[in-house]
């Protein structure tokens, strides 16, 4: 998440990018805090009711803050409870006073910067030229720029916020870090969050100096290398869901296809063959149906291309060579199709909930009534359907109730509580029952529906049994590796065996040893 810092988004700044100090100057390190990863979260360290903290110690390192936003809030928070001493400047230090811990001082920005050896930039952009009037004060600091461009401003500048900071100020060392933590990360804790913060600068001794400070918060420095990767790093915060595009755009593309085909089936084919208006289950009804059809082929997509890499390494004989970028990009998708299959089963739950709610239900149900009493018939009972839909019913549920504990366990706090063993047992073996569960499920779904001639509208196979041909091709090529022919030589290959090269080597006799054994 981006970073927030006070004043709201900047606009594109006019003023010139010449430096506001006069001759370079030594650059003094600033204190180092050594700290541990797992910082106690700042709430432990709370003394009174109005959520001030303690004061720091006597002989504390000393920081700096320029700017009063939310983020300057939350970054001195959480200095504080890390055992900082923090300045805060403000251009109002009595309107800003009561915003921030008690034992943070806030003062003016000339004193603020006179003491402490690293100084945190909390504003933006265009307010950098405001502080050049503290050129002498910043002579020799660690300035650590915090703040992010807009996307509009990001392309339409080739020079990143933080080399524009160190070219207004050339006597300082400019750091880049803290950008993509958002301020409720620092108040919550990096438990809550993101805990990397990536670092760039040009002088390692500054980056070394910020990398114990962000050790000290709690959180876990990642090195971006030098100043020039600024822009990079400051490009993080503003990519929307970059690893969900992809499996986004596939489910939606599913969704209409499977729309359109059901619509056609049940709404446009009694329109004209039998002159009926159905256009009232487009809602519910037809959302309905492609909903379950959009999940199950969801479900299937994320073990197909695990079938296909095994098929691959199978023929190559090798685990070495890199699979085609189609395919690797489609393994590094299947954590995000695999939640969107979740996603799409549990509406289809939700609005299979809502089906008896419906008005139109209700009108078929006194329609099946009146015709019942018509017809002289006393008792309505077709053993076959009853255990059809109880069998298909307890399916759905089973599947679901898989489908869920994947996808709780896909959460990062959920899948560091597990070791590898576990989570590819979940992953693996219960995705595939999951996906064998969903298959039943749409088999007694269909029952022999698919042998009607009725079902078959416009000559269209009913759309079930379209679903049925991706999973039924993974569930085949799984059980064929399972054969020992396969599953051996496949086991030989992940562990290092090669068909043409010189590792060569027979597998443990113990079939159970082989099988505890990581397949790297």
């Amino acid at each position: 998440m981006a970073a927030e810092v006070p004043g709201g988004r900047g606009i594109c700044s006019t003023i010139p990018t010449q430096g506001c100090g006069k001759t370079p100057g030594k650059d003094t390190p600033a204190p180092r805090r050594p700290g541990k990863m797992d910082k106690p979260l700042i709430s432990r360290h709370l003394v009174d009711s109005d959520g001030s903290l303690a004061e720091p110690p006597s002989g504390a390192p000393k920081v700096g803050i320029l700017g009063s936003g939310d983020f300057a809030r939350s970054l001195a928070t959480r200095l504080v409870g890390s055992g900082f001493s923090v300045v805060v400047g403000s251009r109002n230090p009595k309107r800003a006073a009561g915003l921030f811990p008690s034992s943070a001082q806030v003062t003016f920005q000339e004193e603020a910067v006179s003491s402490p050896g690293v100084i945190f930039v909390a504003v933006f952009r265009e307010h950098y030229s405001l502080l050049c009037g503290l050129s002498d004060q910043l002579d020799g600091k660690i300035l650590v720029d915090v703040s992010n461009p807009t996307e509009q401003e990001h392309l339409q500048r080739r020079e990143s916020n933080a080399e524009y900071l160190a070219s207004l100020f050339p006597t300082c060392t400019v750091v880049k870090a803290f950008n993509v933590i958002s301020a409720w990360t620092l108040q919550a804790g990096p438990r809550d969050g993101n805990r990397q913060v990536p670092i760039c600068c040009d002088q390692p001794e500054a980056k070394r100096t910020v990398s114990e400070m962000v050790h000290a918060m709690g959180f876990m420095p990642v090195d971006m290398g030098s100043l020039a990767s600024a822009r990079e790093v400051e490009a993080m915060p503003l990519r929307l869901l970059p690893a969900w595009k992809v499996p986004a755009l596939l489910a939606l593309g599913l969704f209409v296809c499977f729309f359109a085909y059901n619509f056609t089936r049940d709404v446009l084919h009694p329109y004209i063959r039998e002159d009926k208006n159905k256009f009232y289950k487009l809602p519910v009804s037809i959302v309905n149906t492609t909903l379950p059809c959009v999940a199950y082929v969801l479900l299937s997509l994320v073990y197909l291309p695990g079938v296909l890499a095994a098929a691959l390494q199978l023929q190559r004989g090798t685990k070495y060579r890199r699979f085609p970028d189609w395919l690797d990009h489609w393994l590094q998708h299947r954590k995000q199709i695999g939640l969107l299959s979740f996603f799409c089963a549990a509406l289809h739950a939700l609005y299979s909930f809502c089906l008896p709610l419906r008005r139109s239900h209700r009108y078929e149900l006194v329609n099946l009534a009146v015709k019942q009493v018509l017809a002289n018939k006393s008792h309505l009972w077709v053993e076959e359907e009853v255990w059809r839909m109880e069998i298909y019913l307890s399916l759905g549920v089973l599947a679901l109730g898989t489908l869920s504990l994947l996808a709780v366990t896909s959460l990062p706090s959920i899948a560091n509580t597990l070791n590898w063993r576990e989570f590819s047992f979940v992953q693996s073996t219960l995705g595939f029952v999951a996906l064998v569960l969903s298959t039943l499920h749409t088999l007694t779904y269909g029952w022999t529906r698919a042998f009607e001639e009725s079902r078959y509208k416009f000559y269209l196979p009913p759309t079930f049994t379209l679903t049925l041909l991706v999973p039924c091709l993974v569930i085949l090529a799984k059980g064929l590796f399972l054969l020992p022919c396969f599953s051996r030589r496949l086991s030989k290959i992940r562990r290092g065996w090669e068909k043409d090269g010189g590792v060569k080597f027979m597998l443990p006799v113990d079939s159970v040893l082989a099988e505890k054994t990581s397949h790297v």
